[in-house]
């Protein structure tokens, strides 16, 4: 059984310091980690390693986006544990304008193995991928809700190690949402710097997924030299009750596959 939850968000992006930059994978809006990014990752591996081995992640579940894998790298390098590329945990992006395209998809486990070679590509299959026409508010929080209805009980059949600990490597929206129907509070006040740490573990005899978790940390930067950075919480985009503006889609894109969406596997009766 998954006895704790760590959640970090990625580190630092370069294209919030440069207008030039290269998507490593050729995806759009794919941006690599700033330097500073690589140093946050690199705090977050150091920090890991001051915990009691008990206490420390068994496994990395990452967001199949480059900054959030190369934000799990150093984790994994220095606790020696597999990544594991799991969609759900993507980048939420707002519905799309009409007729501008679809949002990006990553690329699969086996093609991001060519730049992380510690991803496991056998030994897990994404539970959830979410829509390339968008969500808003409400639509970001059902997915993590559904996500986790899913994810938690497949993730305890591959990490079988009891108790077991993970690591979330995602992004600030899919954190707060997470964190959100973890805790069971739909509320609950949380705004999310760059490789902040949220932890919470599982209550004693409880078994629902949702709401079954008591928070011991919330997107806690103490672990980085220069704490948190570049703060975020929905209420920096929605315009009113959970609205939010439309995006473009990526141009050339209106006639790709929207498809797998959703879950790929049947939802629990925790619900």
């Amino acid at each position: 059984m998954i006895e704790t939850i760590y959640i970090a968000r990625h580190g630092f992006r370069m294209n919030w310091v440069s207008t030039v930059w290269k998507s490593e994978t050729g995806l759009p809006r794919d941006p690599p980690l700033a330097a500073y990014g690589e140093t946050q990752a690199q705090e977050l591996a150091d920090y890991f390693l001051t915990l009691p081995e008990d206490q420390r992640p068994t496994a990395i579940f990452s967001s199949p986006y480059y900054r959030c894998l190369q934000t799990s790298k150093p984790v994994a390098k220095a606790l020696g544990v597999p990544i594991y590329v799991e969609h759900g945990l993507s980048e939420w992006y707002s519905p799309v304008a009409p007729n501008t395209g679809l949002h990006p998809r990553p690329g699969s486990a086996a093609s991001l193995r060519t730049y992380f070679d510690a991803i496991d590509p056998a030994s897990w299959s994404s539970v959830w991928y979410p829509p390339r026409t968008g969500e808003d508010v409400a639509q970001m929080h059902a997915r993590a809700r559904d996500f986790l209805d899913v994810f938690v009980p497949e993730a305890e059949r591959v990490c079988p190690r009891t108790p077991s600990r993970i690591l979330l490597v995602s992004h600030a929206a899919t954190t707060i949402a997470l964190a959100r129907a973890l805790v069971g509070d739909a509320r609950l006040p949380l705004r999310v710097g760059c490789c902040s740490l949220t932890e919470v573990v599982r209550k004693r005899d409880v078994i629902p997924i949702l709401g079954g978790w008591d928070a011991i940390k919330l997107a806690d930067g103490a672990h980085m030299k220069d704490g948190t950075s570049r703060e975020w919480g929905f209420e920096d985009i929605e315009v009113s009750d959970g609205e939010v503006v439309a995006d473009p889609g990526v141009p050339g894109t209106e006639h790709e596959e929207n498809e797998p969406v959703g879950s790929q596997l049947p939802l629990t009766s925790n619900l």
